[in-house]
């Protein structure tokens, strides 16, 4: 990336600073600070090496518990989960960077929210680098609101919008084909966008593509957290919220892409399992009561749907 006109100190910058304007935003929400996690695994500690910032909020007043983390880091023997899908690139030096959120509210009418842009680049002396983007954002109610699913598809398809007129329906497919319990035969939410391996557009377009997600996250999902954050609910509603929290709990453990590259490279257990909601139930072979808001969950939203 010598000759590029961005470099991957550029791509750093931006996610640092994106992780810095998004914990200010819900610290403003939620009044309380989140807490600093700064860590660093030095070379020779393991088959990584390099250092991120966790940033946590625990038992605040909108979110139950929040992770916003930045990591960057490097190696020269690829885990599993990466070396299958790019085996071209395995035993080449390589570095991963990138932010990525779970903000689990208190009220179980507003929704869990994921999202991750991150980079990676291959290098070889000689060789040209090989280097994607990636990331997406994703929302997963508790209680359906049509209103607040069609808005936040429709800032999904804004922030592509100007990179290329398939891109949002493409990403919306994806998004919906990759937060799917394949064990369950069910979605995890009402799906959002997802890419990864994106170098298509070129260097610069594909960075501004990833920037364009990510600057975006707010407007998609601050004004449904400001919707549904004081919005009374009781013991029923908590219980479902904390029932519902497991699915999310079974797709981080068995079927994320991002986890299993953390925890297989021997990346920081506890940065990487932040995404974990707070409370949660399992329950045997539990259905919702017909006719009931949890059962309009299950028929209106958990489905494939053109919301925009």
């Amino acid at each position: 990336m010598q000759n590029a006109t961005v470099s991957a100190s550029d791509v750093k910058q931006y996610l640092l600073d994106l992780q810095a304007r998004i914990i200010a935003s819900l610290e403003r929400i939620d009044g309380k600070s989140f807490i600093t996690d700064q860590w660093e695994r030095p070379a020779g500690a393991g088959p990584i090496a390099g250092g991120g910032i966790s940033r946590i909020l625990e038992d605040g007043n909108v979110l139950e518990r929040g992770g916003v983390g930045f990591s960057h880091v490097s190696g020269s023997r690829l885990p599993p989960s990466a070396a299958a899908n790019r085996p071209e690139i395995a035993g080449r030096h390589w570095e991963a960077m990138g932010v990525s959120l779970v903000l689990h509210p208190r009220n179980p009418y507003a929704p869990t929210v994921h999202m991750n842009v991150r980079f990676f680049i291959a290098t070889e002396e000689g060789q040209e680098p090989v280097w994607w983007f990636g990331g997406g954002m994703d929302l997963t109610p508790y209680y359906g609101f049509d209103e607040d699913a069609r808005h936040f598809h429709q800032t999904c398809r804004d922030a592509l919008a100007p990179f290329g007129e398939g891109l949002h329906a493409r990403f919306k497919t994806w998004c919906d084909e990759y937060f799917f319990l394949k064990h369950r035969q069910e979605p995890r939410g009402v799906g959002g966008i997802f890419f990864d391996d994106f170098h298509e557009l070129g260097l610069e377009q594909s960075f501004a593509m990833m920037r364009s997600v990510g600057d975006r996250f707010l407007d998609a999902y601050l004004p449904i957290l400001e919707r549904r954050r004081d919005l009374p609910y009781g013991e029923r509603e908590r219980d479902f919220q904390a029932y519902r929290r497991g699915r999310y709990v079974e797709f981080n453990l068995v079927l994320d892409r991002g986890t299993l590259f953390g925890l297989q490279s021997g990346g920081r257990t506890e940065s990487i399992l932040m995404s974990m909601p707070p409370l949660v139930k399992w329950r045997y072979s539990w259905t919702p009561e017909p006719g009931s808001e949890e059962a309009r969950l299950y028929s209106d939203f958990l489905i494939r749907k053109d919301w925009v």
